[in-house]
């Protein structure tokens, strides 16, 4: 709890006894949603729900729904900059998150100002394709984000297709996701959450890898027959990044991560006709999360 006592009103009247709540602040650096369900929309409901202050930086807006994108546009550059500048300047950020950087001068001017603040825990979530197949990221940027930023990462959040483009290779079992979650941790010097929502979409346990380059992890919960899985990366992602903003080791902030993503995943509402939305749960309940250390 971030409670702090306030000095009371001082003059001819009587002293109050006042309180003032402090949280801790999280910035996410992404592109925003239309829709509401990804992006920088889906980091702010993860933060709030994590009792963390979201701050933002945007990379560019989508104009797009849960059944796909139908534009992208590009902030430019020097906004971009403008608005990481006044947050790190305004706000006592506890930890970063980055999601859609979208070209590779974005990702060169994030990473610059990045690695001046080695101090604060970041996440990369390296954002390429939306859930509906539209690219999030150009072609020509992949490998500036492996080159500029993974190494910068205190965890990074691949999704299997993410992780197969990375790596150059595909990964279509449990081994071979253990494997490249290893591989990655080494190549990049970071920990690595390989999240394995699209590994045996059929089966009944969702199960994340977890390799800090030595010790590996499986975070394994039941997979939700969900009416969406729509924004469900950039959740765990800005969850992530919420708890390590309130100071949580690093495996204890992925188990509530991925709590809060099963608990989304099962409280989706509908939002239109035939369309459906994650929404934060209730409550996060740990239980349904199991974390067994592999090697």
């Amino acid at each position: 709890m971030w409670v702090c006592g306030c000095g009371a009103a001082k003059g001819g009247t009587e002293h109050m006894a006042r309180r003032c709540r402090t949280r801790p602040v999280a910035l996410s650096i992404a592109g925003s949603d239309s829709g509401g369900g990804a992006g920088i929309q889906a980091d702010l409901r993860a933060f709030s729900f994590f009792g963390v202050f979201g701050t933002t930086a945007l990379t560019a807006v989508t104009a797009q729904n849960p059944k796909g994108v139908t534009g992208v546009a590009e902030i430019p550059l020097n906004v971009v900059r403008k608005q990481i500048e006044a947050v790190l300047v305004g706000f006592d950020v506890r930890a970063i998150k980055t999601g859609m950087l979208y070209s590779a001068p974005i990702i060169e001017e994030v990473a610059g100002m990045l690695a001046v603040r080695r101090r604060v825990p970041v996440v990369v979530d390296p954002v390429m394709i939306a859930t509906s197949g539209a690219r999030l990221l150009r072609e020509d940027a992949i490998r500036c984000l492996c080159e500029r930023l993974l190494p910068l990462a205190t965890v990074m959040t691949p999704n299997l297709p993410e992780a197969e483009a990375i790596l150059g290779s595909g990964l279509s079992s449990l081994r071979a996701v253990r494997r490249g979650a290893r591989a990655l941790a080494r190549e990049y010097g970071v920990t690595v959450v390989v999240k394995g929502g699209h590994l045996e979409p059929d089966g009944e346990v969702a199960v994340d890898v977890v390799c800090d380059g030595t010790r590996l992890w499986e975070v394994a919960a039941p997979r939700v027959q969900a009416t969406t899985t729509h924004g469900t990366g950039c959740s765990f992602s800005a969850a992530l990044a919420a708890c390590l903003a309130r100071g949580e080791a690093l495996m204890q902030a992925i188990h509530c991560a991925k709590a809060y993503v099963t608990g989304s995943l099962a409280s989706c509402v509908r939002v239109g006709r035939g369309t459906y939305a994650l929404a934060s749960p209730d409550e996060l309940v740990l239980a349904d999360v199991r974390v067994r250390q592999v090697s």
